[in-house]
């Protein structure tokens, strides 16, 4: 007898020290036994936990009454595993119940043996890689008819709340930042941000592993990195008002580095060696995406020029024998003045066609209805005595839009470079310029980009109307998607209308001070 009570002893002992929780439940659901595992467990779980030992029992029973065909139909003897959770959601257990082979196996004697262990880890990373699967199918995945109808901007758009969103639920940021190489000034430049403060925004960062904070250091080496505590660590450079850790990863595209992405927390060691492992996949997905976005822009633009040549290829032959067809009626009938009347317009409107083919097949180097809106020259009560800069390092184009802007009565500096743009902003701010009421930028110039001009418009003039233009959609320091987080008016794909740029200017300009004051 003392030997069996030693066993029983030594069995409590075993099931006291084990890292699971163990519980025994009798066919009403009433915990007889437990370790203090199980004790410790929030009553939340500790009732799921006998509710379902006693559902086991339960099926057990029924199963039992039923009659018996052969082996296949005895009821179970074990049951699980399943996932039960505390009260609050944030402690997850694996749950798994035997019959307790000592005691009736059916009916009111029976017992269950129930194993709850621990999985909050393991189910966060599962949890992870599936919103990473998600998230990566949903990034490269475009819906032909929906991105079609979409310019390069919308598209950006949708690739930002998408990103925005996934980020959300994989790594919980209170500030969060894609930075992007712009190669030509050799910047990470901002793309997409959440909680940025303005100070940062203007923070020139480059993909060098000293002196640019831990983004310049991931951008250069290609190496992620986690910073648990911003306060020691030297790398880091100031970001959100009260992080106290953050994430930041490569975006990868093969071997290359595209930029970087930036996560950070107001709680201190925030992001595990799990989570650094969920961004660097989901980093690689959004470099994807990125890329083929860029792929899709430089395509429409390459189809768009070559569908335009061919076009005017097609329309050249006809053209020619339409002319000629004319000068031959003109040597007939010349003596009759109507029948030339005719025939000029008929040689008048072939050149027409021609000079506006060739403008359409020039792409983004030309505009389209240039000459009704030049010929108009009636003063626009809207435009009358309104300072307008132009920037644009096509001739063509910021000729044409300078002289129909000054035809309806406004005043207009242009300049061929966002440089010089930038420096009657400036000029303007310290009131050695009469401040301008609207600009006009072309997104890829030489120097600076759209983003630059608009960014300086903003800095110096407060909240004055900024209209950019590129060609198909273009924008490869992604201008658009960040001025337009910043509140840019409008944005105009090249070639466009230029009926359509005076309905944007018209609604771009603030109304005038005065009734009748300039």
């Amino acid at each position: 007898m003392t030997e069996r009570t030693d066993e029983a002893l030594d069995a409590t002992l075993i099931l006291a020290a084990l890292d699971v929780a163990v519980c025994v439940v009798d066919f009403q659901g009433v915990t007889t036994w437990s370790n203090a595992k199980f004790q410790a467990l929030d009553e939340g779980a500790r009732s799921r936990i006998a509710s379902e030992c006693r559902a086991f029992l339960d099926k057990r029973a029924s199963c039992a009454g039923r009659r018996v065909l052969g082996p296949e139909d005895q009821p179970p003897a074990s049951w699980g595993p399943i996932e039960i959770s505390s009260n609050d959601q944030s402690v997850w257990y694996e749950l798994t119940a035997t019959v307790d082979p000592g005691v009736s196996r059916t009916g009111p004697g029976s017992r269950a043996v129930a194993v709850a262990r621990d999985i909050t880890s393991a189910r966060r990373v599962r949890m992870q890689r599936e919103t990473l699967a998600r998230a990566g199918e949903e990034l490269v995945r475009l819906d032909r008819e929906a991105i079609r109808k979409m310019n390069a901007h919308e598209r950006l758009k949708l690739l930002e709340s998408k990103i925005i969103g996934y980020n959300r639920d994989l790594l919980h940021f209170d500030h969060f930042v894609i930075r992007l190489l712009n190669e030509k000034t050799g910047k990470l430049e901002i793309v997409f941000s959440v909680g940025l403060p303005s100070e940062i925004e203007d923070l020139d960062i480059f993909p060098e592993p000293e002196n640019n904070g831990i983004s310049g250091w991931v951008a250069a080496t290609g190496q992620s990195y986690i910073c648990r505590d911003v306060g020691s660590d030297e790398k880091f450079l100031p970001g959100l008002s009260g992080a106290k850790s953050s994430l930041t990863v490569p975006l990868r595209l093969h071997d290359r580095v595209l930029g970087i992405m930036d996560v950070e927390s107001c709680t201190p060691a925030a992001f595990s060696e799990e989570d650094r492992q969920s961004a660097e996949i989901f980093a690689r997905h959004i470099a994807i995406a990125l890329h083929m976005l860029d792929l899709l822009v430089a395509e429409r633009s390459t189809t768009n020029e070559a569908v335009s040549r061919r076009v005017d290829s097609e329309v050249a032959e006809p053209l020619q024998d339409i002319l000629r067809e004319a000068e031959w009626l003109d040597k007939i009938v010349s003596t009759d003045p109507e029948v030339r009347n005719h025939i000029d317009r008929i040689k008048t409107d072939c050149d027409a066609i021609r000079r506006r083919m060739q403008d359409v097949t020039s792409g983004p180097q030309t505009l389209l209805g240039v000459e009704e809106a030049l010929a108009h020259r009636a003063p626009d009560p809207l435009l009358v005595d309104r300072w307008i800069l132009i920037a644009d390092d096509e001739p063509k184009i910021r000729r044409v839009i300078g002289d129909v802007l000054r035809n309806r009565g406004a005043k207009v500096v242009v300049v061929d470079n966002g440089g010089a743009a930038i420096e009657y902003l400036e000029a303007c701010h310290r009131g050695e310029y009469p401040p301008f009421e609207l600009v006009i930028s072309d997104i890829k110039m030489p120097d600076r980009n759209g983003y630059e001009v608009f960014s300086a418009a903003r800095r110096c003039l407060g909240a004055v109307p900024v209209i950019l233009m590129t060609g198909f959609g273009y924008d490869p320091h992604h201008s658009i998607v960040r001025a337009s987080q910043e509140g840019q008016r409008a944005v105009l794909f090249k070639p466009f209308q230029i009926e359509k740029l005076l309905e944007e200017v018209r609604g771009a300009l603030p109304p005038r001070s005065g009734a009748g004051g300039a």
